[in-house]
């Protein structure tokens, strides 16, 4: 996985690939590794000054991000280094440097505090982010960045959303209960479960009763829908719409038409599916937002929500292997189609009518610089109270950043743009 990541795949892609009867244990390992990867990387370098061939390298990164942290350690550590030297052993790649990461990992062992007192020197290895991705959180941020990267490095719980159309928070809590599975409330329409369990296996499952979603994203159709409210049966388009998780909370909350468009026809198949599950029903388009001739009908919308193509730099608990996929030159050229779906897709308003633009982003390229600059060029635009920036957080931290609406939630950017009549 680490080495998929490092040639600049997913890990979702790449888990792909794996036995599914393997899958989940691997990607808990690799999300462990990849949470740690910083510090794992830093303490190899004063392991080996030389980086060994790349199979070796990533085998030997992968247990210490595990080792590292005793209290944190899936297995005990002489385990681990057991054993990483057997799957060295097991590897052609790697099986003429099993003695190698062997003596690594057990001069670790021995010298693990003054190895890791020499990193903490080291930004890369204290906050386990790329230098450019600190930097560009404290430029930013500069009060909040720490509480960020800190909030990255922590598990994102199993966040559901109840579909209101057929159950209420309060019954779908009593259903956990009675299974004996932990849960609070999050929000006005979530659900967050103490430990995380088999999606399938939950209550409701096959009936459509909850979608995952995190908290953030379950701000958006309730933000478009609140400026509609007028409107019994909203025209509305949601564009970059795969998996389907936006519309559906929208068709959950108005008896309107919901366009769902995505440039990947694969990913349009997910949107169908997950609302078929739903028993839920949208116009589903695949094609590319920025290029309207190709799909668009010519009736205005009533609303439109824009779930921007964007770094993911917000939902880095979830995905670990973001920060590490990214590089700083992303963040302009994402803005700059950021930019132009804005531009695109505001004729298709009609007047009086609202936009919703999301990103879930925490750089302010992606939100707040990118919605200023929409208004300036934009006289008929009026950017109406939004949640703007939502730093990611963990509940049981307490509330670090006030202006957050809930307490558990990965990082979003939120702006309800008004269509006024000219």
């Amino acid at each position: 996985m680490l080495l998929a990541v490092r040639d600049g795949q997913s890990m979702t892609a790449a888990l792909l690939d794996v036995d599914a009867r393997l899958r989940p244990g691997v990607q808990a390992l690799g999300f462990h590794a990849l949470r740690w990867l910083g510090r794992a990387e830093a303490l190899r370098q004063q392991l080996a000054k030389r980086p060994p061939p790349p199979e070796a390298d990533a085998l030997l990164c992968v247990v210490l991000a595990l080792i590292w942290r005793e209290e944190d350690a899936p297995y005990t550590p002489h385990t681990l280094v057991d054993q990483a030297v057997e799957a060295a052993k097991r590897s052609e790649a790697t099986t003429h440097q099993a003695s190698f990461i062997n003596g690594c990992l057990r001069r670790f062992l021995r010298e693990r505090d003054a190895l890791v007192a020499k990193t903490d020197a080291n930004p890369q290895a204290v906050w386990n982010h790329p230098q450019w991705w600190v930097d560009r959180l404290r430029k930013d941020h500069p009060e909040h960045w720490q509480a960020i990267l800190r909030a990255n490095n922590t598990k994102a719980p199993l966040t559901l959303r109840v579909n209101t159309r057929k159950t209420t928070v309060d019954q779908y809590i009593q259903a956990l209960t009675a299974m004996n599975i932990e849960a609070k409330p999050v929000g006005s329409f979530g659900v967050v479960l103490a430990h995380a369990v088999a999606v399938p296996s939950l209550p409701g499952y096959a009936d459509g009763h909850f979608s995952v979603q995190d908290a953030a994203a379950q701000m958006a159709a309730p933000l478009l829908m609140g400026a509609l409210v007028a409107n019994p049966t909203p025209h509305i388009l949601d564009a970059c719409a795969a998996p389907g998780g936006k519309t559906a909370h929208l068709l959950e909350l108005a008896d309107g038409t919901v366009t769902a468009l995505d440039i990947d026809a694969r990913r349009c198949e997910r949107i169908d599916q997950n609302l078929t599950r739903l028993g839920l029903h949208a116009r589903i388009t695949v094609g590319d937002a920025a290029r309207p001739a190709s799909w668009w009908d010519g009736v205005l919308f009533d609303g439109i929500l824009l779930d921007a193509p964007c770094t993911a730099s917000g939902i880095v608990r979830r995905h670990p292997d973001v920060r590490w996929l990214r590089r700083p030159t992303d963040i302009a050229q994402l803005a700059g189609i950021q930019a132009q779906l804005l531009q695109t897709l505001w004729p298709l308003l009609k007047p009086g009518g609202a936009m919703v633009y999301c990103t879930c982003s925490v750089f302010r390229a992606e939100g707040d610089v990118q919605v200023q600059t929409f208004l300036a060029h934009h006289t008929d635009a009026r950017l109406m109270p939004s949640p703007g920036h939502l730093m990611p957080q963990m509940s049981a931290s307490g509330a670090v950043f006030p202006d957050n609406l809930v307490g558990e939630h990965d990082g979003f950017y939120y702006a309800l743009i008004k269509k006024q009549a000219i």
